[in-house]
């Protein structure tokens, strides 16, 4: 079962007789994760199992629901917002697909980090710390991993499936129960634009009936320029009422292709494909033929799967294919949210000197 074909099934757009069928076995197994999830948690929070403090600050930015919430640009901007007297590293665990997207893209939009990758999060601290000698670690995706201590939780949320439709895996898409965000310190709400203001008023309402300590901000995924073949820069604005031919391979493809549109292009045709997915040169071919059969302008994708597809492309095509350059920016709160990071790294950075 492909990405779409699961969402569908558990946001309940399939009606099949098999979707029927299978759903009560996915909530019978969303019970048995929530059991071992709720014993891990419990362990943890009664210091029955051992959690490593690194001689550093240790800033986690997680999710409590899985894949495409928009982790990753903002873990770019409060990196590259960390600057002198602080060594940072990034911790990201680099394993299977996450190796060739996830990690080349940190790589290259944070240059003054060091990217530590590794799945244990102890051994990646240590030799962050004692191999560069950095001071400040951001753990990438590191809500759930509490063996390593952080002195700050922030948590992304995308704002347009906030909850993974409700339930937990493999019933929904939430990696814990809502009530584990009294453990984070900040929400990052995650393309804001692409839903109400009273949607956000009453998510953000939920939310602080969880946590009412929570400091919430929101942000939008910001689309800067496109880079072509050839290290070609366009800006924003040549695409305006441009033809375009969409694909993808990320978490949530919806969120890419509504950016497109919000940019003002047409979007004639698209593929989605499964998050971190491997692309062979036949897919790349399919591509240039259905954007070629639909007389588009641009094929248009995102930094990370152009990470993966640059190395198949071995010939001039017709349409030109780029990568749309997405930035997250704050719409609220950016200054409560640098003042919560600069509070905690000075007194961490005070107490380990």
């Amino acid at each position: 079962m492909n990405q779409a074909d699961f969402r569908n099934l558990i946001s309940g757009q399939t009606n099949s007789l098999a979707g029927k069928a299978l759903r009560p076995f996915l909530n019978l197994a969303a019970a048995s994760y929530s059991a071992v999830i709720n014993t891990r948690n419990f362990l943890y929070d009664k210091n029955l199992l051992k959690i490593h403090r690194a001689n550093a600050a240790v800033i986690s930015i997680g999710n409590i629901t899985t894949g495409g919430t928009g982790k990753t640009p903002l873990v770019i901007r409060l990196c590259n917002k960390i600057s002198q007297p602080y060594i940072s590293a990034i911790l990201t665990r680099g394993y299977k697909a996450h190796q060739s997207d996830e990690v080349a893209v940190l790589v290259q939009n944070c240059p003054n980090a060091k990217i530590i990758v590794n799945p244990d999060r102890i051994k990646g601290s240590d030799e962050a710390i004692g191999k560069f000698g950095a001071n400040v670690l951001i753990m990438d995706d590191g809500f759930q991993h509490r063996r390593l201590h952080r002195d700050l939780d922030i948590v992304t949320i995308d704002a347009t499936n906030p909850y993974g439709f409700g339930r937990l895996l493999p019933a929904g898409l939430l990696r814990e129960p809502l009530t584990c965000l009294k453990r984070a310190d900040a929400v990052v709400l995650t393309r804001c634009n692409q839903v109400t203001d009273n949607d956000l008023a009453r998510l953000e309402e939920n939310l602080k009936s969880v946590n009412p300590s929570l400091l919430i901000a929101r942000s939008i995924h910001n689309p800067t320029y496109v880079i072509s073949s050839g290290n070609k820069k366009l800006g924003i604005a040549e695409l305006k009422n441009k033809k375009i031919f969409a694909f993808c391979g990320i978490g949530n493809p919806d969120s890419f292709l509504n950016t497109i549109r919000q940019i003002g292009a047409t979007i004639l045709g698209s593929k989605s494909y499964n998050d971190h997915y491997h692309y062979t040169p036949g897919d790349i071919n399919e591509i240039y033929e259905q954007a070629e059969r639909l007389k588009a302008d641009f094929i248009l994708t995102t930094q990370k799967d152009w990470t993966k597809i640059t190395p198949l492309i071995t010939e001039k095509k017709d349409v030109p294919l780029a990568y749309l350059a997405i930035e997250l920016k704050f719409i609220t709160a950016e200054d409560k949210i640098t003042q919560l990071i600069e509070t905690t790294l000075a007194g961490k950075i005070h107490k380990i000197k």
